[in-house]
């Protein structure tokens, strides 16, 4: 009787031991998500100049600056500039009340342009036949609250996404044509 008490507590613990090595059934942290989600972020909802949603902007202070993920939805297809803008709002239907694109250091537009680029200039997205699109992109060095020039100043700030490409060397726009959708930037 005690040989079997023995084996079968043997048995049990090797059991046990399988499963909290496999993982299964547990939900470990991961050290980037847990540090992700501690990380001060604001969001937005990308509107389009009729109203409708067409996707989510989020922003998230890292330890190297600012990292932008844009998830866009029924925009057409191609290629499109998107910008961080100067101000929180954005009037329909062409969201020019979110001021030009975030240029805390006044430099030109583009990130060829050798006397540039804009803090709010990041890379192009392209949407695919489906009106779907992402960027993600890090502006290396900014700050959403503190340091000498803010992302969330008095006025906020925004996400612009243009109906054309930007060109990387044009100031001030990059001839990145109409804004097609535009999210205010909010604190979660």
């Amino acid at each position: 009787m005690k040989t079997f008490v023995a084996i079968s507590s043997l048995a049990m613990m090797a059991g046990l031991s399988a499963c909290a090595t496999s993982g299964e059934g547990v939900a470990p942290a991961s050290a980037s998500s847990t540090a992700s989600d501690a990380m001060p972020s604001v969001n937005a909802t990308l509107l389009g100049g009729d109203g409708a949603a067409h996707g989510t902007a989020k922003i998230v202070q890292t330890s190297d600056g600012l990292q932008v993920s844009v998830a866009a939805t029924g925009l057409t297809p191609g290629v499109h500039a998107a910008h961080v803008h100067t101000t929180g709002t954005c009037t329909a239907p062409d969201f020019t009340s979110a001021g030009g694109h975030w240029n805390p250091m006044a430099k030109q537009h583009g990130m060829e342009n050798p006397m540039g680029s804009h803090m709010g200039d990041m890379p192009n997205m392209t949407v695919g036949a489906d009106g779907t699109g992402t960027l993600t992109y890090t502006i290396k060095g900014a700050t959403l609250a503190d340091g000498a020039a803010p992302l969330l100043d008095a006025d906020g700030a925004a996400v612009v996404v243009h109906a054309d490409p930007d060109d990387y060397k044009s100031d001030p726009a990059g001839k990145a044509g109409g804004r097609v959708a535009c999210g205010v930037l909010s604190r979660t």
